[in-house]
C-alpha cells in the first residue's frame, strides 16, 4: 500500500490560513491598517470599492520597507515583531502572527508599493494567488501602499458566502472605527466608491468619538479614569438616557487593541444598575492598560479575544471605575426611559369624524375603516367577523388553566381561526370601556371580558397601515414648516440609503444632503408631531435589531420598525374615544390577534371561566 500522508503545498496552506484570518473584506481592512500603525504612520488612508469585494487599499506614510522585507512580507510566518515564544507574552504591537499578508495574497490580487526615507527608489510587488507576477523598483512616496483586488477570486465558494454590499460595508466601518478610536493621534480618511466617508484629524479621544459617532455625542459622554497597581482604566461611557437597544456602540481596548469580552461587558452594565431598564445597552469606549505579561492575546486568529491572569480583579476595577464616574457626574436614573428612547409625548389622536383630540399622546388613531390597518374586514362592530367561526367549549377549556398552573391567561387563535365571532362583539353604547394599569384596554363581550394590550395593538394597526402605503407607494406626507437636517454616523447613513425608497413610499419626504446627512421636508401623517431626527434614529435602532433575521424582508422590517417606534406605549393614559379607536382599527386589521413580534394583542376571559374559578374557592 502506498503512502498517503504528504505535506501541503504553500499555496494550499496559505489558503487554509486565509480561512482563519481573512473572513471578509473587513478582515483585510483590519490587518492592513494595523500593519500601518505598527509602521509608525501618522496618516492612513483607506480606499474601498464595492464594499471591498473589488478593492481594499491602504496608503500610509509609515517607515516603509526595504526591497528584501517587501518580498519577505508575503512569506508564511514572516514577522518583525517576535523572535522567540516568550515574546508572545510581551506583545505591544498590533500584528505579530506573520500570516496576514501571505493569507491575503493567497486569495486575491495584491499590489504592494513601498519606500523607506533613506531610499531613492521604492519597490513594487504584484502577487496573484501566491504567485509573484512582478518584483521591480518603482517611483513612489515614502511609506507603503497595498491594494487588494478581487478578493476570493480563486475561492468562489468563499466569495459566494459574502453578504450584500451594505452588510459588508457595515463590517468595514466597524473595523475602521475600532482602529481609529484606538489611535486618535493618527489622522484617518475613508473613501468608498470615490466618495469620502470619514476625514478624521488628529486630536484627543473625545474628539475622535465625536468625529466617528456624530456631533450630538459631544454632550452624551461621561469620562472614566482609574489607576491601580493591576490595571489602568480610562475612556468614556454614555449617559443612561442615550442608551440604545442595540450593542453597536460598545468598545473595549486592551493595550490599544480592540477586544470582545462578555465578562468585562457585564462589569460595565452592572455599574449601570438601576439606571437602565432591561434590554438597553449603554455606550462605552474604555481603554485598559495592563502589563502584557499578565494577559494572553494569542487565543484567537483575529486576536479579539484575550485571557487575563487576574480576571476577577480587572472586573471589579472596571465596574468600580464606571460606577464612580456615574456618581461623580451626578448621573440620575432614567425614569421615563420608553419616552426618551422613542419620542416625546406631544401630539393628537384623531376621533371618528377626523377632528383632533389633544391628549398629550404622540400618535394618530383613526377609527374610520377606510383608513385602517389595510385589512379587508369592515370597521363596524356588528359585521367585523360575520364569517368567523366560534370555538367549541372544549377548546376554550384547554386554554383556561387554574390559577395555580403555569399559565393564567388565554392565548389567542391563529389568524385563520378567529378568536371572537361577530355574535360575541357587543355594541359600545351602554357598556364601559376602561384602561387598566395604563397598559390594557378592557371592554365587554356578550359572554365575558376582552383585554387588549394597547401598545401591541397599536403596533399591529400601524404596521399594516405602513405596509399598505409602501406597497401602493402612496404614503401621505405632512410637510414640515422648516426642513430638518439629520446627521448620522457612517454606518447608519449607509443603512438609511438602503431603505430610502421605502421611507419615501411610507410618506417621508427625505433626500440626501451632503456627507452623512439627510434633509427631511415632511413625515408620514401618522408621525407628523414627531421630530425627524428622533423618528429616523429610533427607526434605525429597531431596524438593526431585526437585520440579522433569517427571513428578512426589507420593506416589512421598515414597516415594523416604524410601527414599533411610533406606537403608543404602556403607561400612556387614553380617553374613551381613543380606546374605542384602538378597538375599531384593530379589528379592521387582516391579522388582529397577533402583534408584529408574535405576541398576542388580546385575550378574553369568559363568564364560564369566572364562575368556574369562583366555585373552586381557595
Amino acid at each position: 500500500m502506498s503512502d498517503v500522508i504528504h505535506l501541503l503545498t504553500d499555496a494550499v496552506a496559505n489558503q487554509i490560513a486565509a480561512g482563519e484570518v481573512i473572513q471578509r473584506p473587513a478582515s483585510v481592512v483590519k490587518e492592513m491598517m494595523e500593519n500601518s500603525i505598527d509602521a509608525g504612520a501618522t496618516e492612513i488612508k483607506l480606499l474601498v470599492k464595492e464594499a471591498g469585494k473589488t478593492l481594499v487599499q491602504v496608503i500610509d506614510n509609515g517607515c516603509g520597507m526595504s526591497e528584501t522585507d517587501a518580498r519577505m512580507a508575503f512569506e508564511r510566518h514572516a514577522t518583525s515583531k517576535i523572535n522567540k515564544a516568550d515574546d508572545l507574552f510581551a506583545i505591544k504591537t498590533m500584528g505579530f502572527r506573520g500570516e496576514a499578508m501571505a493569507s491575503i495574497a493567497a486569495i486575491a490580487h495584491v499590489e504592494l508599493k513601498t519606500r523607506q526615507a533613506s531610499q531613492e527608489a521604492g519597490t513594487v510587488i504584484l502577487v496573484e494567488g501566491t504567485e509573484v507576477k512582478k518584483h521591480e523598483p518603482c517611483a513612489t512616496t515614502v511609506g507603503t501602499s497595498i491594494a487588494v483586488k478581487n478578493l476570493f477570486f480563486n475561492v468562489p465558494a468563499r466569495r459566494n458566502f459574502l453578504k450584500s454590499n451594505p452588510v459588508e460595508l457595515r463590517h468595514i466601518f466597524e473595523e475602521f472605527n475600532r482602529v481609529a478610536l484606538a489611535h486618535p493621534e493618527i489622522a484617518f480618511q475613508l473613501f468608498h466608491n470615490n466618495e469620502q466617508i470619514y476625514q478624521l484629524s488628529t486630536g484627543n479621544l473625545k474628539q475622535r468619538i465625536v468625529g466617528i459617532l456624530g456631533k450630538n455625542y459631544n454632550e452624551r459622554l461621561v469620562p472614566v479614569e482609574e489607576t491601580t497597581d493591576i490595571v489602568d482604566v480610562k475612556g468614556f461611557v454614555g449617559k443612561p438616557q442615550h442608551a440604545k437597544k442595540t450593542r453597536g456602540e460598545q468598545y473595549f481596548f486592551v493595550n490599544n487593541r480592540f477586544i470582545k469580552s462578555p465578562y468585562l461587558n457585564h462589569a460595565v452594565t452592572t455599574a449601570f444598575d438601576e439606571l437602565l431598564p432591561d434590554g438597553a445597552f449603554p455606550l462605552y469606549v474604555l481603554f485598559i492598560e495592563i502589563d502584557p505579561s499578565k494577559i494572553d492575546i494569542n487565543v484567537h486568529p483575529t486576536k479579539t479575544e484575550i485571557k487575563f491572569e487576574e480576571e476577577q480583579a480587572v472586573y471589579a476595577i472596571i465596574r468600580s471605575a464606571v460606577k464612580r464616574s456615574l456618581g461623580k457626574y451626578n448621573i440620575s436614573p432614567t425614569l421615563d426611559f420608553d419616552n426618551e428612547m422613542t419620542f416625546n409625548n406631544s401630539g393628537m389622536f384623531m376621533t371618528g369624524n377626523g377632528q383632533g383630540l389633544n391628549t398629550g399622546g404622540a400618535h394618530s388613531i383613526t377609527p374610520n375603516p377606510s383608513s385602517g390597518g389595510g385589512g379587508s374586514n369592515s370597521g363596524a362592530w356588528g359585521s367585523n367577523f360575520d364569517a368567523a367561526r366560534s370555538r367549541p367549549q372544549n377548546q376554550w377549556e384547554s386554554l383556561f388553566d387554574p390559577i395555580s398552573s403555569d399559565s393564567e391567561t388565554r392565548t389567542v387563535a391563529s389568524a385563520d381561526e378567529p378568536l371572537i365571532s361577530g355574535e360575541e362583539l357587543i355594541s359600545k353604547e351602554g357598556y364601559p370601556t376602561f384602561q387598566f394599569m395604563k397598559r390594557y384596554v378592557v371592554t365587554h363581550l356578550k359572554s365575558g371580558i376582552l383585554v387588549i394590550d394597547q401598545h401591541l395593538a397599536h403596533e399591529r394597526i400601524l404596521f399594516e397601515r405602513f405596509m399598505s402605503t409602501m406597497q401602493k407607494g402612496s404614503g401621505a406626507s405632512q410637510q414640515s414648516l422648516f426642513p430638518e437636517q439629520v446627521e448620522f454616523n457612517a454606518e447608519d447613513f449607509e443603512l438609511i440609503k438602503v431603505i430610502m425608497d421605502d421611507l419615501r413610499a411610507s410618506g417621508f419626504d427625505i433626500s440626501e444632503f451632503g456627507k452623512r446627512t439627510v434633509v427631511v421636508n415632511g413625515l408620514p401623517a401618522d408621525l407628523q408631531h414627531f421630530e425627524a431626527g428622533e423618528v429616523l434614529h429610533g427607526l434605525l435602532e429597531s431596524f438593526k435589531k431585526n437585520v440579522a433575521l433569517v427571513k428578512f424582508d426589507k420593506r416589512e422590517q421598515v414597516a415594523k420598525s416604524l410601527a414599533a417606534k411610533s406606537a403608543i406605549k404602556a403607561g400612556q393614559t387614553l380617553s374613551e374615544v381613543e380606546m374605542a379607536a384602538i378597538i375599531d382599527e384593530l379589528f379592521s386589521c387582516s391579522q388582529p390577534y397577533a402583534g408584529i413580534g408574535g405576541k398576542p394583542t388580546l385575550i378574553t376571559l369568559g363568564a364560564d371561566e369566572l364562575e368556574r374559578r369562583f366555585s373552586k374557592g381557595f
